[in-house]
């Protein structure tokens, strides 16, 4: 079998960067409740179209053409698509002077990134295709209600890629990704009567699946590769909320906070994004090494959960 690694990443923000204490005011709650409730502090807002989201990021992670002209595949996920066709795949090859590669878009909730990356893997270790490049884009705040807390102190924009190659070194790669067709209505989109798409979550059930799903679907990856908590350096969650990460990693084993990557405090909730945002702090902060083997966990809208064991 093939093996891939992980050769660039990159993160973009919108310009509007929205802290809690103005927040709170907007919505009439007492001070410091956001944070306590969610661990986020402070969030990005774009006033932007998806398209130029999409270009500003394929910028910062390409310094030109050149760079991106072996790309074979680009899969992009989201679930705030501001159009269907083309899809934003299709624009990013335009973006990047890709004359032919194969191209589409996804929806499968917070854990899109994990299937797209989970896709491109299949790609790259079953076809010619030989660099793919995996993006995850959010414009949330197009499509929550912003006089109702639930979604409004949570949600936030944002985008984040990362370029998949084959590598003839041997690395490991596995994953588990499954769906629970009991769970469908708990994060679910709904477009109204003036044809706006808004987002509804049940906060409750949320936690209740996400501390228990994802527990056992990354107690399933490590049991089917024979592979243990202690050999993993970090674990990289969706930023869903801190409260929901922590007792994850409780559930987990009581030391596991530790292992757990997280950055949902200064850029909250970017669904699809927060997986590849995350990967790009990491990398940039150096504290991702070659060997090092982590889970990247996905869970949301489906209700989807996904987690891929990868070394870097």
């Amino acid at each position: 079998m093939k093996s891939i690694k992980i050769t660039k990443t990159g993160a973009y923000f919108p310009e509007i960067k929205l802290e809690n204490q103005k927040l709170e005011q907007t919505l009439q709650l007492e001070q410091g409740y956001i944070q306590k409730r969610t661990g986020i502090k402070t969030r990005y807002y774009a006033n932007e179209t998806q398209q130029e989201m999409a270009k500003k990021l394929m910028q910062k992670m390409f310094d030109n053409q050149e760079e991106a002209k072996d790309i074979g595949l680009i899969v992009v996920c989201t679930t705030t698509p501001t159009q269907f066709m083309p899809g934003i795949s299709n624009y990013i090859q335009q973006v990047l002077g890709i004359q032919k590669c194969i191209c589409f878009d996804i929806l499968a909730g917070c854990a899109g990134f994990i299937n797209a990356m989970d896709i491109a893997q299949k790609y790259l270790t079953t076809s010619h295709i030989q660099k793919a490049l995996i993006v995850g884009m959010e414009q949330l705040s197009k499509f929550f209600d912003a006089t109702d807390p639930t979604t409004a102190i949570i949600l936030a924009d944002g985008a984040g890629g990362i370029v998949l190659e084959q590598t003839k070194e041997q690395k490991i790669y596995a994953s588990k990704i499954e769906a629970n067709m009991d769970a469908k209505q708990i994060l679910s989109t709904k477009i109204d009567k003036t044809r706006n798409l808004q987002l509804e979550m049940k906060g409750r059930d949320i936690y209740k699946y996400a501390v228990t799903a994802t527990v056992e679907n990354i107690q399933k990856l490590l049991q089917e590769t024979g592979e243990t908590l202690s050999h993993i350096k970090y674990i990289v969650p969706h930023q869903s909320n801190l409260r929901i990460i922590k007792s994850i990693a409780t559930r987990l084993g009581k030391q596991e906070m530790k292992k757990m990557y997280t950055n949902i405090e200064n850029v909250g909730n970017t669904y699809c994004a927060s997986i590849p945002i995350a990967l790009d702090e990491m990398f940039q902060k150096g504290v991702l090494e070659a060997g090092d083997k982590v889970i990247l966990l996905g869970y949301g809208g489906g209700l989807n959960t996904g987690s891929i064991l990868l070394e870097i």
